[in-house]
């Protein structure tokens, strides 16, 4: 099965993503927890989920990946941003355990002038507070493109962060192809390049999931701007190389192009037809 969605919204519930995936032809999705912004995530309803859960396995809909809000930023200079990114977390997991299995990715965030080691490590503060060995759902690090201060623009700062995570086995990363090329990493000339860098910084096996966008700058701008499939500086070709490559093929890939859902649909039948 190629697992390919895109950025659906999740103010309806569980089922309605669930129908949307299906009518644009995707078998995976992802979704913000709450607004993108920050704020309270809406009510579960428990029959919502019941009827997603059953038209995922009728389906075949693959790992869903749950995105948290933008506004979460572990290693903030401000203590009350940290909190709200200690309290989000901990809520998105605990609402995560009702649809259990899949993934939840954060952007590690921006150290605001406290420098990339002081960053790493209110980072993995954070998550050896919140992860349980009980909780179902694998949390996500994010590749970034390096702008400002953010944290995870190189793949050794990830692994820094996974090294001071005492749960390691409940975490990942996703990788996002805009963001590592924006980042530097030449995943148009060198995929396999990077992939071995990858694997051997990282672990192929810490790859969870693919965040799928173009991008409108060239390589190595850190300026993490999305294009649509084919219509930036990493190309069609290049994605049908990575959607293609052997170390790839079983994860999810995620969408998050600047599309509707009629741009999402022709863009997954695009890449569904580039399939090997």
């Amino acid at each position: 099965m190629f697992y390919i969605g895109c950025h659906l919204s999740c103010a309806k519930g569980y089922y309605p993503m669930g129908q949307d995936a299906l009518r644009i032809g995707a078998t995976t999705f992802q979704f913000f927890t709450r607004n993108p912004r920050g704020g309270n995530a809406r009510e579960l309803d428990d029959a919502d989920i019941a009827a997603f859960l059953k038209l995922k396995e009728e389906n075949g809909i693959g790992t869903l990946v749950a995105h948290a809000p933008y506004t979460l930023n572990a290693c903030s200079a401000d203590a009350a941003t940290r909190d709200f990114a200690w309290r989000t977390m901990a809520d998105d997991l605990k609402r995560l355990e009702k649809t259990p299995g899949n993934l939840y990715n954060f952007h590690p965030g921006s150290h605001v002038k406290q420098g990339t080691e002081t960053g790493i490590r209110l980072i993995a503060e954070m998550l050896n507070a919140i992860l349980k060995p009980e909780q179902p759902t694998t949390v996500l690090l994010e590749t970034m493109a390096g702008k400002g201060s953010e944290v995870g623009g190189r793949f050794e700062e990830l692994r820094e962060i996974l090294d001071r995570v005492e749960l390691s086995d409940k975490m990942g990363v996703c990788l996002d192809t805009c963001h590592v090329w924006d980042g530097g990493y030449d995943i148009v000339n060198d995929l396999d390049g990077v992939l071995t860098e990858f694997d051997r910084v990282i672990g192929l096996s810490r790859l969870k999931a693919v965040h799928l966008n173009d991008s409108k700058n060239p390589l190595g701008a850190k300026k993490d701007r999305h294009e649509k499939i084919g219509e930036g500086y990493i190309g069609l070709e290049a994605m049908t190389r990575i959607i293609n490559h052997p170390a790839l093929r079983g994860l999810p890939f995620c969408l998050e192009t600047p599309n509707e859902l009629d741009g999402y649909a022709a863009e997954i039948a695009l890449l569904k037809s580039r399939r090997t």
